[in-house]
């Protein structure tokens, strides 16, 4: 069984080092679901400066994007820690996973058997990244998949994404942090973020910010305020969630 794994570690890293240089930026959760507190023993800030020292512009999931990481998800990947501790061992693994969480990749567990927590959830991390051979050599090359997209955004105007948004059957793909609205030819035309609210979302719709939120007969509402205009224009979609 040991032996089977080993090659499927070996297969997925030979797929993986092709596509890693596509990827410019990484998500960091700033809290890490084996633990209650965010950011407990550094570990999250720990993950964010090793993905910086790997050449990713790299973000929490609870910061405000720039434009080109909100509005494209194939230039990101996601970054999780899960521990797979014994009795007197400390030991982490990193996941790395694309907008579809699909996994791409994990690293070799880093061991630790110093007797306090938070030097060993330290050693541990480090040794997983330090081994982590194949994020070392990443060198992002920017993919033509970003590109279409991207040009896609920047070419619509206010009227024409929302416009785009309200006539278009919506599919969604949830992410860590919220969802993603993509329209019939599969370009994505809005981002939405969670907040401490339920059903209400922060938006970004090409080079709209604003608010979607849930009304009655499950209509959904973009909400925000063109540049310039103290006009509030509302949008409404409709989508399954």
């Amino acid at each position: 069984m040991k032996k089977i794994l080993i090659l499927l570690l070996l297969i997925s890293t030979v797929g993986f080092a092709q596509n890693l240089n596509e990827y410019k930026y990484a998500m960091v959760p700033v809290k890490f679901s084996f633990f209650k507190e965010p950011n407990l023993y550094g570990l999250n800030l720990l993950t964010k400066l090793y993905m910086e020292k790997y050449g990713f512009e790299t973000y929490y999931d609870t910061d405000i994007f720039p434009a080109d990481f909100a509005n494209n998800n194939f230039n990101k990947i996601f970054i999780n820690v899960i521990e797979n501790n014994s009795l007197f061992t400390t030991k982490l693994s990193i996941v790395i996973k694309d907008y579809k969480n699909n996994i791409l990749f994990i690293s070799q567990e880093g061991k630790s058997n110093e007797k306090e927590y938070k030097v060993a959830y330290n050693l541990a991390l480090r040794e997983a990244f330090d081994n982590f051979s194949i994020l070392k050599s990443h060198k992002y090359q920017q993919n033509t998949r970003i590109e279409e997209n991207s040009i896609e955004n920047s070419k619509l105007d206010v009227g024409e994404t929302t416009s785009e948004i309200s006539n278009s059957n919506l599919s969604v793909v949830k992410t860590e942090n919220g969802f993603d609205l993509y329209n019939v030819d599969k370009k994505i035309v809005l981002t939405a973020k969670n907040t401490s609210v339920k059903n209400i979302f922060i938006a970004i719709a090409g080079n709209e910010r604003g608010i979607l939120q849930k009304g009655k007969d499950d209509v959904w509402y973009f909400e925000y305020y063109r540049e310039g205009s103290k006009k509030l224009i509302s949008e409404n979609l409709l989508f399954n969630l």
